[in-house]
């Protein structure tokens, strides 16, 4: 017949499960980096200003159902008791303070933890040096890999990222397709990454080692695969990796990253010797592609009132979609591409009037039209 395990067996069938737990490397509450450091500073203090109330309700709670079980017949049994004034300004008083509490010291890491704010100091007990230059990595998330460009040092990788220990770091992150985010637990507070668009993070390394980044958001069928090995070294060991990059990696020209561009899974590490002056500026602009119109300068003309029917044929080269539309480029100006035709006719689909006028005046148009330069 079965039996009812004792309690002593119960805490040791327990007991390999903690020791388990023993063995897992909790990083984002000990990271390597001092913005890391300060944000997990920041989960531990508005966990234990939680606790307070929680521990104290749960503790209760199991009291109350003790003290006042059918079988205790010493329980006072007041059924018309309905209000006490100290009673009510413990329940309020008490998780008021707390709210208090956790709003001040959130309002304040907003501020001091800002990814836009340049660092102020490398870690508790030591500042920036005046006139130290941060730096610059610039961040392309694809699918399903990540691009790191040192813009100071001419160089790129993928799924590699590699910082000096103790030297503040700029990231400039964007994405070429859909939404992503830069992750590295043991260095900051994960980030967006959104394509036209650009978000900043300042962080530094305060100890050497090998990290794991990931993506945090999830991007598509291959998002499982976008890890990318982090490592923190030394200032020379720094420029010694630099120095092999060079000699070892290729060029990273636009054709070159248009290629890299297209979806892959499981990508392995990549070098690249020298990259195109302004990459990460077209990417974030959407114009990689030769004689594609940059979106900050299709937003310098509409500021300036915008180019009517003439500006048709930048419109499509803008357009961004699974039809191939964006690729329509022309350099002969009697050229009409049938793509850009299509272009035309599905964006006047659900407006007739308005797909006559361009039946009546457009056509002329797309043959008379050249890309702005």
């Amino acid at each position: 017949m079965f039996t009812k395990p004792s309690r002593r067996l119960r805490a040791a069938l327990v007991l390999p499960l903690g020791l388990l737990l023993t063995g897992c490397d909790w990083v984002v509450l000990n990271p390597a980096g001092d913005i890391a450091r300060q944000q997990a500073n920041l989960v531990v203090v508005s966990t234990a200003l939680m606790l307070l109330i929680i521990v104290p309700v749960m503790a209760l709670t199991g009291l109350f159902a003790w003290r006042y079980r059918a079988t205790n017949t010493a329980a006072a049994y007041e059924p018309d008791w309905d209000h006490s004034t100290k009673l009510e300004l413990v329940i309020w008083s008490a998780p008021l303070a707390i709210i208090i509490a956790l709003g001040s010291i959130t309002w304040l890491a907003t501020h001091l933890l800002d990814p836009y704010r340049p660092l102020t100091r490398i870690d508790a007990t030591h500042a920036v040096a005046p006139g130290t230059r941060p730096i610059d990595v610039e961040v392309v998330a694809l699918d399903w890999k990540w691009l790191f460009i040192y813009p100071e040092q001419n160089i790129a990788t993928v799924n590699e990222l590699v910082l000096p220990e103790g030297r503040p770091v700029r990231f400039r992150i964007t994405s070429s397709t859909v939404m992503n985010s830069f992750y590295v637990p043991a260095l900051a507070g994960q980030i967006y990454a959104m394509p036209g668009m650009e978000t900043k993070l300042h962080a530094v390394f305060n100890q050497t080692g090998t990290f794991n980044g990931l993506s945090a958001n999830f991007s598509g069928p291959g998002f499982s695969h976008m890890h990318f090995v982090t490592r923190s070294v030394t200032g020379q060991g720094f420029d010694a990796w630099v120095a092999g990059v060079r000699k070892a990696g290729a060029g990273l020209d636009r054709a070159t990253y248009l290629a890299l561009d297209k979806p892959s899974e499981q990508v392995p590490v990549i070098h690249y010797a020298n990259v195109a002056p302004d990459l990460f500026d077209a990417v974030v602009n959407m114009c990689v592609r030769p004689g594609k119109l940059c979106s900050g300068e299709m937003a310098a003309i509409d500021a300036k009132g915008g180019t009517g029917k003439s500006g048709l044929l930048n419109v499509a080269a803008l357009t961004y979609d699974k039809q191939g539309h964006e690729q329509v480029v022309s350099s002969n100006p009697g050229f009409a591409d049938a793509s850009l035709r299509r272009f035309v006719r599905d964006w006047c689909a659900d407006n007739r009037p308005l797909r006559a006028a361009v039946a009546r005046d457009a056509a002329p148009l797309l043959v008379r039209s050249r890309p702005l330069s």
